[in-house]
């Protein structure tokens, strides 16, 4: 297997860690853009360089060449529009759409350097499937999956652009939703496969798209959701 060199941003917990976990088993060198290293302390052979996905100035000393970015930080902001106010949207959007929008444009000089970089993007399976209590973080992710799409119509053909949309999947930022037995039960009897997703499965997805073998792949929103945005059980 050909070493790759990839940048990772938000890789200290969830499907970001499970995906460095992949990457690193293979062989290819990480470079972490994380707020705190020493959450990555393990990891000694993993390089980092500092980044906060809700700061405007961002400055950053990366590889000359890099094979693909993926960027995991998000939110769960989950409440009723009535209890929604600007800030919760504007906050939604800053940490799944700008912070995004920054580091690739930050990255993008390396990514174009390497001839065929890959970037994975992360939305939602309620940006396709109306949900009640969505309505802020369903806006900052839809925008996401507009923006991969122009993206990716712009970078073609020397650089492909895809999101990845999970259900609910079992990592820190979803405790929350399912931190009692009633909820985690319900929430797995709302998917056709009646469990909720784990991180290392979408790990895999994306090690999947950094991959040759998803050369031909491109602009696409692949949800990885155990059928709930597509299937009805009668």
């Amino acid at each position: 297997m050909t070493t790759k060199t990839y940048l990772l941003a938000g890789c200290t917990s969830g499907i970001g860690l499970e995906t460095l976990k992949a990457l690193r088993a293979d062989g290819h060198r990480l470079i972490a853009a994380v707020r705190n290293r020493e959450s990555l302390a393990e990891f000694e052979d993993v390089e980092s360089v500092e980044f906060d996905a809700e700061k405007t100035e961002l400055q950053m000393e990366l590889p000359e060449a890099i094979d693909g970015l993926a960027y995991f930080p998000g939110t769960i902001t989950l409440k009723s529009f009535r209890a929604l106010r600007d800030e919760n949207f504007r906050r939604d959007l800053e940490v799944n759409l700008f912070g995004a929008v920054r580091l690739i444009r930050a990255a993008l000089p390396s990514l174009q350097k390497s001839g065929h970089g890959s970037i994975v993007l992360f939305t939602t399976v309620a940006a396709q499937t109306g949900m009640p209590f969505h309505t802020s973080i369903a806006a900052a992710k839809s925008a996401v999956e507009g923006f991969a799409r122009a993206l990716a119509a712009e970078l073609a053909p020397r650089m492909r652009v895809n999101c990845i949309a999970p259900s609910l999947t079992r990592t820190p930022l979803a405790s929350g939703v399912i931190d009692t037995d009633a909820k985690l039960e319900a929430s797995k009897q709302r998917h056709p496969l009646k469990r909720i997703g784990d991180p290392a499965e979408v790990a895999q997805l994306v090690r999947f798209l950094f991959s040759d073998a998803a050369g031909f792949i491109t602009g696409q929103v692949l949800p990885i959701d155990g059928g709930l945005s597509s299937l009805r059980l009668l």
